[in-house]
């Protein structure tokens, strides 16, 4: 770039000589001059910065870089959030199909205020989910807030979640193979949280009704309002309890031991319920038990019965037979403890398609939690 240099380096100029007659009151004038154009500039630049931080706060304080949308806008196109909108209810809020201005279908996630980490969550949600961009990971398109109501803007899934297929209105309609890609897929997405994103995230409430099916039924995980952070140094960390239970490690559940392995331990609780078709607290398999699902799995590996756990709405031919048995020992597998017998995310990928036995790992009764939270060291 070409400047123009009108003084040396350093270079001092008395400017006196060029005032002439009156120089005394002309350079009182410039000076003044200088100095009000000086103060007005930093005034501007001092407004800019506050209209700036203004913003950010009135959004919530984040610079996230997803699209901020109109709160009455998404009202309206939501019909005051009817219930002949709702595509979804939680624990922490309500799920709403909305259509915008410009035709394109979205869900709008209205959080619940009356629990105490509701701010927070909504913020977690927001920053996680605009920085992550994956097939198997549901995306944020954008959020808004209005006093105490906290939406965000997610991508419109139409299938809906996957325990509507397990065990809800449409049982039946998921064959073997498409089972096992929605499987890998819940894999694939929870491997990139764990170690392809650029720090490690926690899901923290992996389970069938927070994995969304689209229209050739991939799964996408969804709703990270309880995500957290684990630092790369750390085997683990220590927090205070929130999921679901049933899904939960029993590690994370009695101790707040948190680490990548407690989303292992539940992918693993998933699996069986993608194989079997029931719920995991479902108890009425055998009539002469009122075991868990869980449970029940490790009693049919035990009699080599494994096959006894597949859904019944599922026709397994006999080809399909040993993958099967398979998928359901690397669910066991994830559902190990301690925590250290469990593989990764990353692992359990490889062994997906492999058909063979689990020959170098050997399987024990994993730990189970009883309704009083007290721990069994065997699933009895």
């Amino acid at each position: 770039m070409i400047g123009l240099h009108f003084f040396g380096k350093n270079q001092i100029t008395d400017i006196t000589s060029l005032l002439g007659e009156g120089g005394s009151k002309k350079k009182m004038f410039i000076i003044g001059l200088i100095v009000g154009g000086v103060s007005i500039l930093l005034l501007v630049l001092v407004f800019s910065l506050w209209r700036c931080r203004w913003k950010k706060s009135h959004r919530g304080g984040k610079d996230i870089g997803v699209v901020y949308y109109n709160y009455r806008h998404l009202k309206m196109a939501t019909n005051n959030f009817g219930e002949e909108n709702m595509i979804g209810k939680g624990g922490f809020g309500e799920v709403f199909k909305a259509i915008l201005d410009d035709n394109k279908v979205v869900a709008v996630k209205k959080l619940k205020v009356e629990y105490e980490g509701a701010k927070v969550g909504f913020e977690n949600e927001i920053l996680l989910i605009s920085q992550i961009r994956h097939r198997n990971l549901l995306s944020l398109l954008g959020w808004s807030s209005e006093g105490s109501d906290l939406l965000l803007v997610l991508e419109y899934i139409q299938n809906g979640s996957l325990d509507k297929f397990l065990w809800g209105e449409k049982r039946g309609d998921l064959d073997w193979k498409t089972r096992y890609d929605i499987i890998l897929g819940i894999a694939r997405g929870i491997a990139h949280l764990h170690k392809e994103f650029h720090v490690k995230i926690i899901h923290r409430d992996i389970k069938s009704s927070n994995i969304l099916l689209d229209n050739n039924f991939q799964p996408k995980i969804a709703d990270f309002g309880l995500a957290r952070l684990q630092p790369d140094d750390q085997s683990h960390i220590t927090t205070m309890f929130a999921g679901t239970l049933g899904y939960t490690a029993p590690e994370y559940v009695l101790y707040g031991r948190l680490s990548d392995k407690v989303d292992t331990f539940s992918f693993g609780i998933v699996m069986l319920e993608i194989v079997s078709g029931r719920k995991c607290t479902y108890r009425n398999f055998d009539a002469s038990s009122a075991d868990g699902l869980l449970e029940y799995a490790w009693k049919l590996y035990e009699t080599k019965n494994l096959l006894k756990l597949v859904d019944e709405t599922m026709d397994v031919n006999h080809y399909k037979e040993e993958h099967v048995v398979n998928i359901i020992e690397i669910a066991l597998l994830c559902t190990q403890s301690p925590a250290s017998k469990r593989p990764t995310m990353s692992e359990v990928i490889l062994m997906l398609p492999n058909n063979s036995s689990l020959v170098e790992r050997q399987l024990t009764k994993p730990n189970c939690i009883d309704h009083d939270w007290r721990i069994q060291l065997e699933c009895s």
